[in-house]
């Protein structure tokens, strides 16, 4: 993967490599919640967000091809503007819902940083670190992609919550 990420083509970028940082941090949290005498709903909900950053990490593979042939397009072109509109703002859903996922996952990481076992409190601060992180890059594909509105308003919305989800698992170490 990190030499495909590294390769002069369009994809997979930075909406992939995204996506895999948030499922690698997803990964961590389950790892955190597992070692509770008996793993509650938090262990479930990080295998569900990790499956969830893979399956959009496969997406965002070829996301962003429809904005790559509209630009294609003469300039001239009666539809151009149309079809590149129409293609980023389809490119902008994968992000946005990254973002959510991001943020839905550095908030658990937090939890489990405050609540979870003492001994891996780094483990949960450091996948609270890679999802906000994570929501962060996903928030700024879908800025890059759309400019304005009410899905880049989302997107740094959920930029905020990693943020401050961040700032609670480090929280447990001053």
């Amino acid at each position: 993967m990190l030499d495909a990420i590294a390769a002069r083509t369009p994809a997979p970028g930075g909406g992939s490599a995204t996506a895999c940082a948030t499922a690698l941090a997803a990964s961590l949290v389950e790892m955190a919640t597992s070692f509770a005498p008996v793993p509650d709903a938090s262990f479930a909900r990080a295998g569900q967000l990790r499956t969830r950053a893979l399956e959009l990490a496969e997406i965002e593979l070829h996301a962003y091809e429809p904005v790559l042939e509209a630009r294609r397009l003469p300039r001239d072109d009666p539809q151009r503007a149309d079809r590149m509109a129409a293609a980023e703002a389809e490119a902008s859903r994968s992000p946005l819902e990254l973002a959510q996922v991001s943020a839905e996952l550095a908030e658990l990481a937090a939890d489990i940083a405050q609540a979870g076992n003492p001994n891996l409190s780094g483990d949960a601060i450091a996948g609270a670190l890679l999802a906000e992180a994570a929501a962060q890059a996903a928030a700024r594909l879908v800025r890059i992609n759309l400019a304005d509105g009410p899905k880049v308003d989302e997107a740094a919305d959920h930029a905020r919550r990693a943020s401050a989800a961040r700032e609670r698992a480090l929280a447990v170490c001053d």
